[in-house]
């Protein structure tokens, strides 16, 4: 996936500052970044939006469907860094930019409109940043300058699923539950702004196995870990065992808003002991071996998953 223009190379056109919110910014030759944002601008802080950016490509698209006719300026929708050359569309939260030794990392795309209480929509009724504004905090400071390099650095929602099952991994019948997680996770991503790729792993129902494979994930930086089978109560079912005993901290409400919601209709589903945890900055879910299984636990841990994500990055509060 490319997200650079094919007519421009991605730099810094504009660099702007307002020393008070609701305001345009003032156009700088230069500006400084340090760990609370950009120095002397209204929006810097021990927060999550630091420094704003934003595409000339998405002013000049505004300014094409004002009926008054207007011509925008880079700095008047109160961003700090206007930039050309870059599809800010395609671009995701944790993704990072780099201009100079400085280095951001995105937090939010988009924004609540603040109304009255900005000068864009006081003034023609509606803004550009709510929908196309880039959010990032600061990773590395330094001196950004007008016409500086900037380059995109798309980050990838690293996601691992695991099956454990002695038949599968030995050949007896083919896995299916993996698959069928995989693509119900590809279905609630689709059309949103993640980058995500996928990773398989069959592993019979070994302890020893699973740990060094969680492990694995783990150093490996993935963002979210999915076992599938081994949370009942046979004689190996012992995957939410090894994950209880790895992980640093559990998520107990998910899970046990799975088993109430299905329980009712089927009894059995409350004999399954999947747990949601976390180790480190990745996330971990164990769901049951069966397709109707995954499919239903998937659609429930969707609707928090990407907090989930968010929150452990500091960014979802």
């Amino acid at each position: 996936m490319s997200i650079h223009s094919e007519e421009h190379i991605p730099s810094i056109i504009s660099l702007n500052i307002s020393e008070q919110k609701g305001t345009t910014k003032t156009p700088h030759d230069r500006i400084e970044v340090n760990d609370l944002g950009v120095v002397g601008d209204a929006h810097a802080g021990a927060w999550h939006r630091q420094v704003s950016l934003l595409g000339k490509e998405d002013i000049d698209r505004f300014s094409a469907e004002e009926a008054s006719g207007k011509i925008f300026a880079p700095g008047e929708f109160a961003e700090n860094i206007t930039t050309v050359g870059i599809d800010l569309t395609k671009v995701a939260v944790l993704d990072r930019f780099k201009a100079g030794a400085v280095e951001l990392e995105v937090t939010q795309i988009g924004k609540k409109c603040h109304g009255n209480g900005c000068a864009i929509f006081v003034e023609v009724g509606k803004c550009v940043m709510p929908q196309a504004g880039i959010f990032t905090r600061v990773i590395r400071g330094g001196t950004v300058r007008t016409g500086d390099a900037i380059e995109f650095l798309p980050r990838p929602l690293r996601i691992r699923i695991m099956t454990l099952s002695d038949r599968a991994s030995s050949g007896i019948y083919k896995d299916e539950s993996g698959p069928a997680l995989q693509t119900a996770l590809e279905a609630h991503f689709a059309g949103k702004r993640w980058h995500p790729t996928y990773t398989a792993v069959l592993l019979p129902d070994d302890k020893e196995r699973l740990q060094r494979e969680l492990q694995r994930a783990v150093d490996e930086q993935v963002d979210v870990v999915f076992t599938t089978g081994g949370t009942g109560i046979g004689p190996r079912d012992w995957t939410p065992d090894v994950v209880a005993a790895f992980s640093d901290r559990q998520i107990p409400g998910i899970m046990e808003h799975i088993r109430q919601k299905y329980g009712d209709a089927l009894p059995s589903a409350l004999l399954s002991r999947s747990i949601a945890a976390t180790k480190d900055r990745t996330l971990i879910y164990t769901l049951p071996g069966s397709v109707k299984a995954v499919q239903e636990y998937t659609k429930e841990i969707a609707k928090t998953l990407e907090h989930a994500i968010l929150m452990l990055h500091g960014i979802g509060h």
